[in-house]
């Protein structure tokens, strides 16, 4: 072939590649500003606590003020104790059955489409600066050598027994899913999990699967995640005990799928590198994880110092967990704790004052476009939330299931769940959203009403897997890998969890 035969095909595959987070999340940002300009605008009236009082907000503005009591819920058709309000279970504003009303379209033009990711990054500041500070308590971390020692005798412990990894790593953020909806954390855990998982011999993908997927499952099959399952139980006016079992079972089978899918990868790589998905930047990610850290045999001792940072660098996750799970924690909470443990662990490592700032910032740059794809994602909502076209597609996803049989209804339901999720990804905000008004349908078809949370869980979590308007590109980001090599990985797992689920759904209707 001549030179100038294989240049064009050079230039042929660059044309061929797949575009990057930034360009797959503004193409859908592009796709839902179009969408407002077809789908009829509408919104459900809201009622929102505000202590002593109920107020509605109304179509048009208005808004009035009610009497907080349990009459005032049982008279606009809202199912749930007046109790879960007042202890602050439900504290975000809920949709109102039967008020959906269409109002006056606001497509989103060119400026609003520019504007939104600027707006989704004021309104994921809190998001963004967590993911920032994440970065540069990484940096001082490598800074000190410590995380290169603990890595080699890591790996000397793990020698042969490699596998371990992938099961300790996914049961664990599984738990952290199911329990307290372990979702945003998960990204301080890739500049530490991917290093070690490429140590151990596998590719980033089997990091990134250990950690996302265990996140997806465990908040999918939630069991006592007060974002999701307890929230939409109390929305739709039931105990959050009810359907438990069958969650709990799902939990556990998925999460072993989801395990043996990633090990049956993980040997397949290890065993023969070329078959990793990601062969061709195999280098480009060794040398993007591994730039800062000494993998040599002299850098495999562990000294008292590193052994000392190493302990702070793991309490500091452990304290994150536990102020999320027990003690109210949130962004700000968890910003604030990394930030104390980089100066605490430069303080240990007698970094100078210039150096600490150095490598902090460094490492905050390192994260910077994982910041910019949650703002960007963000967004989008902005856009839906502009066009006003949520509660429209809500309230036609309503409309569609009337009338079906029991088993028909349930799993349609999943997917009307599934598709909804991908304009609306927040757990908690879909469900005070969608909960007062998809759970009455349950009474009409015959079915107790966990069904409709069971079923608004799995739709959003395995949606969760996939959706752009999600974590996954921003989790994708920190491994640098596309996402049509994500979808080739996990496509086949999905299908089997989607399957899963709606067996498990039939179950519950029909026994």
């Amino acid at each position: 072939m001549s030179t100038t035969g294989a240049t064009a095909v050079s230039a042929t595959k660059k044309k061929l590649s797949f575009p990057s987070a930034y360009t797959v999340l503004f193409c859908v940002a592009a796709l839902v500003a179009m969408l407002t300009w077809f789908v009829d605008a509408g919104v459900y009236n809201k009622l929102s606590y505000q202590g002593e009082s109920f107020m509605i907000t109304y179509s048009d503005g208005r808004t009035e003020t009610l009497p907080a009591t349990q009459e005032t819920l049982d008279n606009i058709g809202i199912k749930a104790d007046l109790e879960k309000f007042v202890n602050g279970d439900i504290y975000k504003p809920v949709g109102i059955p039967n008020s959906y009303t269409t109002v006056d379209p606001n497509p989103q033009g060119i400026m609003d489409l520019f504007k939104a990711p600027i707006q989704g990054m004021y309104q994921s500041i809190d998001v963004v600066f967590f993911v920032l500070v994440i970065g540069g308590f990484i940096g001082i971390v490598n800074h000190s050598g410590a995380f290169g020692a603990g890595i080699n005798r890591l790996s000397q412990v793990m020698t042969g027994r490699e596998k371990w990894l992938i099961v300790i790593v996914t049961a664990l953020i599984a738990l952290g899913g199911t329990s307290f909806g372990m979702a945003e954390e998960t990204i301080a855990f890739y500049p530490i999990l991917v290093p070690i998982f490429i140590a151990a011999g596998y590719d980033a993908i089997v990091a990134l699967a250990a950690i996302y997927l265990g996140s997806s499952i465990g908040t999918m099959c939630s069991t006592v995640n007060p974002f999701s399952t307890i929230i939409a139980s109390n929305a739709a006016g039931i105990n959050w005990t009810l359907g438990l079992n069958l969650r709990l079972a799902l939990l556990i089978a998925g999460t072993l799928v989801c395990m043996l899918y990633i090990i049956r990868y993980a040997q397949r790589v290890k065993a023969d590198p070329t078959q990793s998905l990601i062969y061709n930047q195999k280098k480009e990610i060794e040398a993007r994880f591994l730039k800062n850290i000494d993998t040599s045999a002299s850098a495999a001792k562990l000294e008292k110092r590193h052994a000392i940072i190493l302990t702070l660098f793991a309490s500091t996750f452990f304290i994150m967990v536990y102020g999320v799970s027990s003690l109210g924690w949130w962004f700000e909470e968890m910003t604030t704790l990394f930030f104390v443990s980089a100066i605490v662990i430069a303080l240990v490592d007698r970094i100078p004052e210039k150096d600490f700032v150095r490598e902090f910032i460094q490492g905050a740059n390192d994260l910077l476009g994982v910041a910019l794809i949650i703002a960007i994602a963000r967004g989008v909502t902005v856009l839906m939330d502009g066009g006003m076209i949520s509660d429209s597609i809500l309230h036609a996803s309503a409309n569609m299931v009337e009338g079906m049989d029991k088993g028909l209804f349930i799993v349609v339901m999943m997917f009307l769940f599934a598709g909804v999720s991908f304009f609306v990804p927040s757990s908690s905000g879909l469900a005070v959203l969608s909960m007062p008004i998809m759970a009455p349908l349950a009474d009409v078809v015959g079915i107790p009403r966990d069904n409709i949370v069971s079923s608004y869980q799995y739709g959003m979590g395995l949606m969760a897997f996939i959706t752009p308007t999600g974590l996954v590109l921003a989790s994708l980001a920190m491994v640098n890998v596309t996402f049509d090599k994500w979808l080739r990985f996990v496509m086949p797992l999905l299908g089997i969890l989607v399957a899963m689920a709606a067996a498990t759904l039939l179950i519950s209707v029909y026994i």
